[in-house]
């Protein structure tokens, strides 16, 4: 049965993440004729090119920089049935014995509940604290722009883009739920004052860091996916590091293991994954 056989599973808005790691079996590759390696990497070069020609369709493929994993592969798109198609192909691509699962995580493009609205930048920015008179030309151009950029910053987190920069790290988080430390018994007002801090983190990274948060609370282990596209793992550590005296890190952050991945055109990655 097809794909096109089944009723899709899209979410109303955003996409299906998901993150794939696999191990090589250098044994079972040995075992394979050059014929047979030959057409194996054709075969998975082949997929790869059918899922990024497939809409809305978004798919990294990096070699792993520890013996946590070999391979990984960043899948997005919108429809869970299509996903799950490509990660078994994925799967399967160099051989039926030749990559094994190392780990995985499943989740969602999300906007986020703490964004300021269009009403609490006019109240509270324009009028608050730039004093100016509601309905002015000065007042009617900065909500324009607003508008604009708050419409660019929620079309990246639902329908992301992202570069060929060639670090990429992934990491699952949650909020602690523990004593004084639980973040789910605090008000609305407080946990958006302290994300706000935690952004502010995150903005002086521009142009160095690309940060990708997905929702994966009731699709995985974790509550969130963090994955973090970098030119060079020096951005990305400090990034991490600095974002830990945030107090929303500080008292309330729990994180999974680190995956580091290089970006590489095929050609490259074969030889260093394949020996």
């Amino acid at each position: 049965m097809s794909t096109s056989e089944v009723s899709p599973i899209v979410p109303r808005e955003g996409w299906h993440v998901m993150h794939l790691f696999y191990h090589v079996d250098q044994a079972q590759w040995s075992l394979l004729a050059e014929e047979e390696k030959r057409q194996a990497k054709v075969r998975l070069t082949e997929l790869v090119q059918e899922i990024r020609a497939t809409p809305d369709t978004h798919l990294l493929v990096f070699s792993v920089a520890t013996p946590k994993a070999d391979l990984g592969f960043m899948l997005l798109t919108p429809d869970l049935q299509i996903a799950n198609q490509y990660e078994k192909q994925l799967s399967l691509s160099l051989g039926p014995e030749i990559l094994a699962p190392a780990y995985s995580y499943l989740s969602q493009t999300e906007s986020s509940e703490y964004t300021t609205t269009r009403e609490q930048y006019a109240a509270e920015t324009l009028v608050g604290e730039k004093g100016l008179t509601e309905g002015s030309d000065e007042y009617e151009a900065a909500l324009k722009e607003f508008d604009e950029r708050m419409a660019h910053y929620l079309k990246h987190r639902l329908y992301p883009v992202l570069p060929d920069w060639p670090v990429i790290c992934f990491y699952p988080m949650s909020k602690r739920r523990s004593g004084a430390d639980n973040w789910y018994s605090l008000d609305f007002d407080t946990r958006k004052k302290l994300m706000a801090g935690h952004a502010r983190t995150g903005r002086a990274y521009s142009g160095r860091i690309l940060q990708l948060i997905t929702g994966s609370t009731g699709l995985d282990e974790y509550e969130w996916g963090v994955t973090l596209l970098a030119k060079d793992t020096i951005d990305v550590k400090s990034i991490v590091y600095e974002m830990r005296f945030d107090e929303v890190s500080a008292r309330y952050g729990e994180f999974g293991d680190f995956y580091i991945g290089m970006q590489l055109p095929l050609d490259v990655l074969f030889r260093r994954i394949c020996l």
